[in-house]
């Protein structure tokens, strides 16, 4: 089928209290499809709007992770972005730092000035203010879309969603409904009823039961969907949110999904995410490995010390990044987030509550209770530098030229080499280069000279030698073995 006409993916965001929420739950209210809205009675993670007789796809957590995550790996979590930007306060830090997450994923933005309903608003000092940093208005210079609003009143919403329908209609986003479905994760967490299950938005194609699918090193059978409202579908096309249950593991946030047909591909690819995953998270391409925390304390003061104290926390191949913070007893929100996130909890003269507890000892989430500050950042530093990797240096033991090839069983080679340098053992591990490059790994299985087996290999000259190695090795090829150290 061609592919056709679907709805776009809006991320709400901007500064905390510039009213993303009242916003989103304005909309929610006044614009979930079939006026449903009633029936949504929990936190869902993305909803579908209409407008105009037009669907448009909500993000319920315009600051999760996914986001940021999808950023980095170079795609966009949403289609389009609304930053808000309230009319009494007007640009912010954290709105100069949504607006640099819109502008690295290139996605197209519109902005609504927000609290035009509150005594002190003054629009026009909150468009100066846009000015002065960078966001060029239409009318003013530039060609980024507003609308004033109040997510009271709901004055100004009809003309932001129009808007936001005008800006989908010149990006032209299209998808095939035909297509397997692919997209990413936005958030996932474990259900007490059904095990670990995940919010995922289709970016293109259908999801379908009797599939199924694998996000990073998790996959689930898709057995049944359940839409925003949380009513089982037969199916979930481009654009739509579906709730898939049953992952053989949390899928980290912001993990692209993708279909496969039977479990025996799904725990394939799975095996290989998990070990692209293992490996993003144990070294950035700098060799910095990261120890997410998420930090509980009692009051905002103590917050505001340990962030001043764990700024000072340092070790040259790792790093701390506070995923999240807040006051008060760690809760079962915050275990499921530290075992999306992989992460330690902190928690500073607070308690843990039950519920919480017997969560993170069966999802083996770490967490460490602390009074004295001090005691708390060596704890943190010590851990740092536990995560920190491993840095492996190679030493070269010997070099030899392959000069014959005499037979193959399985994985198994026996070959004719001559020793350009050094030594070869019985277990070395080695490498095999083709001119400069190399196309394999093995071990030495064993040793042989003037028709003997031997351990080792010292004198220059030709010998045998019979690797294990799924690379096949040719007259001409180098043989360079070595050992790690770490």
């Amino acid at each position: 089928m061609a592919r056709a006409a679907r709805p776009p993916v809006i991320a709400v965001m901007g500064h905390v209290d510039h009213g993303k929420s009242s916003l989103l739950d304005y909309i929610r209210k006044a614009n979930v499809v079939a006026g449903e809205a009633g029936g949504i009675t929990q936190h869902v993670a993305a909803y579908i709007a209409e407008h105009g007789g037009r669907r448009i796809t909500f993000l319920d957590t315009p600051g999760h992770a996914a986001f940021k995550a999808l950023r980095e790996r170079g795609a966009a979590a949403a289609d389009i972005a609304i930053l808000v930007v309230a009319a009494d306060e007007g640009v912010m830090p954290q709105t100069l730092e949504a607006l640099a997450a819109i502008t690295e994923s290139q996605i197209p933005y519109v902005v609504a000035i927000t609290k035009i309903d509150k005594n002190n608003a003054d629009i026009e000092r909150a468009k100066s203010s846009m000015l002065e940093h960078g966001i060029y208005l239409e009318g003013l210079g530039g060609d980024v879309p507003y609308a004033p609003i109040s997510s009271k009143t709901g004055e100004g919403v009809p003309e932001l969603l129009d808007l936001v329908l005008l800006a989908a209609d010149l990006a032209e986003l299209t998808g095939d409904p035909d297509a397997p479905a692919e997209g990413y994760v936005l958030e996932a967490a474990q259900d007490p009823k059904r095990g670990a299950s995940a919010t995922l938005v289709v970016k293109d194609g259908t999801l379908a039961t009797g599939t199924f699918v694998v996000a990073g090193g998790a996959y689930a059978p898709v057995r049944f969907i359940e839409d925003f409202r949380g009513v089982r579908v037969e199916a979930a096309g481009p654009a739509e949110p579906a709730k898939v249950s049953g992952w053989s593991a949390l899928p980290p946030a912001g993990s692209l999904f993708a279909v496969v047909a039977n479990k025996k591909e799904a725990e394939a690819a799975a095996a290989l995410g998990a070990a692209a995953q293992t490996s993003a998270r144990t070294a950035t391409e700098e060799g910095v490995a990261t120890l997410p925390l998420i930090v509980k304390a009692d009051v905002a003061g103590s917050l505001d010390a340990i962030r001043h104290e764990l700024a000072a926390v340092s070790h040259e191949h790792a790093q701390l990044s506070i995923i999240a913070e807040g006051v008060g007893a760690v809760a079962e929100g915050d275990v499921k987030r530290a075992t999306a996130a992989g992460a330690l909890i902190i928690a500073f003269n607070v308690g843990v509550e039950p519920v919480a507890r017997d969560l993170a000892l069966r999802d083996s989430v770490a967490i460490e209770s602390f009074s004295v500050i001090y005691k708390l950042t060596e704890r943190v530093a010590e851990l740092l530098a536990a995560r920190a990797p491993h840095v492996a240096r190679e030493e070269e033991l010997g070099r030899a030229k392959v000069v014959a090839t005499f037979s193959r069983s399985g994985h198994t080679q026996t070959l004719g080499a001559a020793l350009a340098a050094g030594a070869f053992a019985l277990g070395n591990t080695i490498r095999i280069l083709r001119g400069e490059e190399e196309f394999g790994r093995g071990k030495v299985t064993n040793l042989q000279q003037q028709r003997a087996d031997v351990k080792e290999v010292r004198t220059e000259g030709n010998f045998g030698i019979e690797i294990e190695s799924r690379a096949l090795a040719a007259p001409g090829d180098m043989l360079i073995a070595f050992r790690v150290h770490e």
